[in-house]
């Protein structure tokens, strides 16, 4: 089991928080990445959010990520592509991922509720007649794709300014191996299937679509199954990567049981995250070390899945979430197998 943190990066001015400003997001994303990696964590992860105090354009972060580590994965979950260039990000994704020595792991997604409505028509984009903004996300996605397999597809120009090489021309820089790092967060049974045959590893957040009415890790780990059947019947050569995302805090410190030791949250959640979809929300899970062991034993997705994306709550401050990160690898995750 690989175990990563991801950050939605919240910032607001509040005397409270420890995260005040975008720039304390940003540089502060970076010194927990750091830290992470220092403590053992497999992965830097981070939320993608338009229009909103939290973490947007994620290339310049994902960068500075690669240059400031040298081990850990660092990703993203998840880029919303329904406001993606797909041929400018192929060229930052490109980029950050030979700055890191190709450790990117990029989630990308059809996107959420945003902050404004149709924000993506601000940047530039508008679904083609008949289609939505969800048929739109994915094009950009497969566009992207094509793209970052590194073939030629423009035809270069006969008096160029440089020296081109021959055939037609790819995006540079290309990064061998992105490709098969790439990661569709699915929020419903149909859309994992849809992310296995392109051959795209599934990212399942703490929502889902409420498909079936049981429990939230019960639904979660029949989307995982039929994720992987798709994949197999697809005849995909290489094997595919599966994350779940979950908010755990294992209460060891009186700064936990001030946090998160009152409960409130320690059952599954059924809302609308628009007027058409019912979506399930997973529960949060925070206890002592062994209680929290018993419980996390029960959790049918976490066992299928072979990453695991801690939420942390980073207007507390790089220090307490790197206190909480370890408190996961070394109290909670021997025990479970997962180290």
């Amino acid at each position: 089991m690989k175990i990563g943190f991801l950050s939605f990066g919240h910032w607001t001015p509040s005397p409270s928080s420890h995260t005040r400003s975008g720039s304390d997001a940003l540089l502060q994303s970076i010194e927990l990445a750091v830290a992470a990696e220092e403590l053992g964590a497999d992965g830097a992860y981070f939320r993608v959010h338009h229009f909103a105090r939290q973490l947007g354009s994620p290339f310049p972060l994902l960068a500075a990520v690669g240059a400031r580590t040298s081990r850990i994965e660092i990703g993203t979950a998840v880029i919303d592509m329904r406001y993606e260039n797909p041929l400018y990000m192929a060229e930052d994704a490109g980029a950050a991922d030979l700055i890191a020595g190709g450790r990117l792991q990029l989630g990308i997604s059809r996107g959420s509720p945003e902050q404004v409505i149709d924000g993506w028509r601000y940047f530039g984009f508008e679904p083609a007649e008949g289609k939505s903004e969800a048929d739109m996300a994915r094009t950009h996605a497969e566009v992207f794709l094509r793209v970052i397999e590194g073939g030629g597809f423009a035809q270069p120009n006969p008096r160029p300014m440089f020296p081109n090489p021959p055939g037609l021309l790819r995006l540079e820089p290309y990064s061998e191996g992105l490709r098969e790092r790439i990661w569709w967060g699915s929020g419903s049974n149909a859309t994992g299937v849809w992310a296995a045959k392109l051959g795209m590893n599934l990212m399942s957040s703490t929502l889902k679509d409420d498909e079936t009415g049981k429990p939230f890790h019960v639904q979660q780990a029949e989307q995982i199954e039929a994720y992987r059947q798709a994949w197999k019947e697809a005849g995909h050569e290489r094997e595919p990567r599966v994350s779940v995302s979950r908010s755990i805090f294992a209460l060891t410190d009186d700064r936990d049981r001030a946090y998160f030791g009152h409960g409130g949250q320690d059952e599954d959640e059924v809302g609308f995250i628009d007027a058409q979809t019912k979506a399930i929300f997973g529960r949060t899970y925070a206890a002592e070390p062994d209680e929290l062991i018993e419980q996390l034993e029960g959790d049918e997705a976490i066992a299928a899945a072979d990453t695991l994306l801690l939420t942390v709550p980073n207007q507390l401050g790089v220090d307490y979430n790197a206190h909480v990160l370890e408190s996961i690898l070394t109290h909670v995750a021997p025990a479970l197998g997962w180290r």
